[in-house]
């Protein structure tokens, strides 16, 4: 418990007993509101924020602003996946058998899946050809022949 002298130092308005000081309060709502401001606010704009947006058809394949594909209504999209139990375990059956394939990069292992109907969408970067073919070939071996849409893009390299 506080001793009755520390009691006695703290700023207690003579006229109101019990009561902190007006002034002491305005003192710390000031030092409240400059301790808020922003310490960035007279730095120089950060080199994203001064320069253009680039196209949609200008991103490389892996980069997220490339996904502005998703907002049309045509393009199928993981919210597009099916829940009922057939179009789950075929997206699953698939995504396994990616995860199992040795001569895949991670990027590939990682394309969407979307099954909705028994029709399968594959969305998403691959390093080369080969990979996009072989992605193509496990999805149409479990999902069947024509059942398989294939939106795979290739990587552009990095320079």
């Amino acid at each position: 418990m506080a001793s009755e002298e520390s009691l006695r130092k703290l700023p207690i308005d003579p006229k109101r007993p019990g009561r902190m000081s007006p002034l002491w309060g305005s003192g710390v709502l000031l030092v409240m509101v400059l301790g808020c401001s922003n310490p960035r606010q007279n730095e120089p704009p950060s080199r994203t924020e001064t320069e253009p947006k680039p196209t949609p058809n200008s991103y490389d394949a892996n980069n997220t602003g490339r996904n502005t594909a998703d907002r049309n209504d045509s393009t199928a999209t993981p919210g597009d996946q099916a829940n009922n139990p057939t179009d789950l375990n075929v997206t699953q059956q698939i995504r396994q058998a990616l995860i199992d394939e040795n001569n895949l990069s991670v990027t590939a292992k990682n394309v969407k899946v979307i099954t909705a109907g028994g029709k399968v969408t594959l969305r998403g970067p691959v390093q080369d050809a080969t990979e996009r073919s072989r992605i193509e070939a496990i999805a149409e071996r479990i999902a069947g022949a024509g059942n398989v849409t294939s939106q795979l893009e290739l990587e552009t390299p990095k320079s």
